[in-house]
């Protein structure tokens, strides 16, 4: 049984999409249903658990320091480097 939906997707992949599925001779519904399976065949070899992550011990957050805020953040563990120069 096929069931039948919409989804959003971007127009380059669109286009790319469209081009693969002409070059194939495969319908744009083949190739997303591939991929899709593909991706959750991945998803299943991943390990069920994942190891916790080792923490240490602290007083929390330093006063001051708000951590929504990415900006800040850069500025105190970076010491204003910009992002992108750290690439």
């Amino acid at each position: 049984m096929n069931m039948r939906t919409t989804i959003t997707i971007d127009d380059e992949l669109l286009r790319q999409l469209k081009e693969q599925a002409a070059r194939t001779g495969r319908t744009i519904g083949a190739l997303v249903e591939d991929a899709v399976r593909s991706s959750m065949a991945r998803a299943d070899e991943l390990p069920d658990t994942i190891e916790p992550l080792p923490t240490f011990g602290g007083s929390g957050v330093m006063p001051g320091v708000d951590i929504t805020d990415m900006r800040s953040l850069r500025d105190l563990v970076d010491d204003d480097v910009a992002i992108d120069a750290l690439r």
